[in-house]
């Protein structure tokens, strides 16, 4: 693609999203997302394969009717309150809408099948776009939303974290692997959000970090399935021993980065007297648990059959740059004892 187009389209990307943060109005909200969408429909079909074509095909409609939705919910909201602001949000009905139509955006059980199906049809870069920042314009409106009743929200999201960890189960593709995996932290996220915005600001953060790091890490393997994980040892050794805790911080083990939201998050639902959505999501976590010990398993234990001079193919120098995958690699695994600090600074 040639370099002033591809600058022009991550403009617009970067425009949209923060023309949706900048605004207190839902018309130019609406307006923002429709340019995030637009901007990264070309960075999508790019190759010129029957796969990503397909796959922005499927996310060109998905994207539609959920910002039509998002629209005809505005107007029924300004229509039976007179209001257009998005902080606003006092009849139920326009409500929901809004947060069914913003949950389609992001990829909320049960309107979430599109995702693992368009994040297949991807390369790993713009799959990486689309599992992090093309997030951030409808999570800011989700966080704005104010509900009365938290329940449609509760309800989001035990169904995303147990659909994300049974839907990842059975799967071989790392693409959609890493779609139900982040089905199942957006599910987390809506848990927590009518209680505590800023703990589901934490969990955003810290989920964007180690996506980030999981992409770099495939990227830079040149791996699309779980058989192809077997061959990096020989590629990166190094990055090969540091990939399992990567994934365990995915799951949300202790000591590891990945524990703090998760910790926090049943921590603050037990407080709200849920004990009982707590512990489903927990025993949903173990779910995903499973798939992120599956490709570890793959990754580091088992060995790809190849003979000798099949190996030097792989030793090649990769062009890739090693600072961000080194960077956000740390910060999955190392930022646990932080979480004293971000507690004190969540209570105040």
């Amino acid at each position: 693609m040639n370099p002033y187009i591809l600058t022009t389209l991550l403009f617009g990307l970067g425009l949209g999203t923060t023309l949706t943060f900048a605004s207190s109005h839902w018309l130019l909200a609406w307006m923002g997302l429709e340019i995030n969408t637009l901007a990264i429909l070309p960075l999508m079909a790019r190759h010129y394969h029957p796969r990503s074509v397909e796959a922005t095909t499927k996310y060109f409609l998905t994207q539609a009717t959920a910002a039509a939705t998002l629209l005809f919910a505005t107007m029924t909201n300004a229509w039976l309150t007179g209001q257009w602001d998005i902080q606003q949000m006092t009849h139920p009905f326009p409500t929901t809408m809004i947060v069914v139509a913003l949950a389609m955006k992001i990829g909320l059980a049960p309107v979430h099948s599109w995702l693992p199906e368009v994040l297949q049809g991807l390369d790993l870069t713009t799959g990486m776009i689309l599992s992090t920042w093309q997030k951030l314009a409808p999570f800011a409106l989700l966080m704005q939303v104010q509900m009365t009743n938290p329940t449609p929200l509760i309800i989001l999201g035990l169904l995303s974290t147990l659909v994300g960890g049974w839907g990842g189960l059975n799967q071989t593709q790392l693409r959609k692997i890493l779609a139900y995996s982040s089905i199942a932290h957006l599910g987390w996220m809506m848990l927590i959000l009518q209680f505590s915005p800023t703990l589901t600001l934490l969990t955003l953060l810290t989920y964007f970090a180690m996506t980030l790091s999981m992409f770099l890490i495939f990227k830079m393997n040149k791996a699309t399935t779980i058989n192809t994980l077997a061959t990096s040892w020989s590629k990166t050794p190094a990055l090969t021993a540091l990939t399992p805790l990567v994934l365990l911080s995915l799951g949300g083990l202790p000591p590891l980065t990945g524990f703090m939201p998760k910790w926090l998050i049943l921590q603050e639902l037990t407080k709200q007297d849920l004990a009982t959505l707590a512990t489903l999501a927990a025993l949903s976590a173990l779910l995903s648990l499973y798939f992120y010990l599956r490709l570890s398993y793959a990754m580091t234990l088992t060995m790809f059959p190849n003979n000798p001079a099949g190996t030097t193919p792989w030793r090649l120098r990769s062009l890739q740059p090693t600072l961000p995958l080194a960077t956000f690699t740390a910060t999955t695994i190392l930022l646990l004892p932080l979480a004293p600090a971000i507690m004190a600074l969540l209570t105040t």
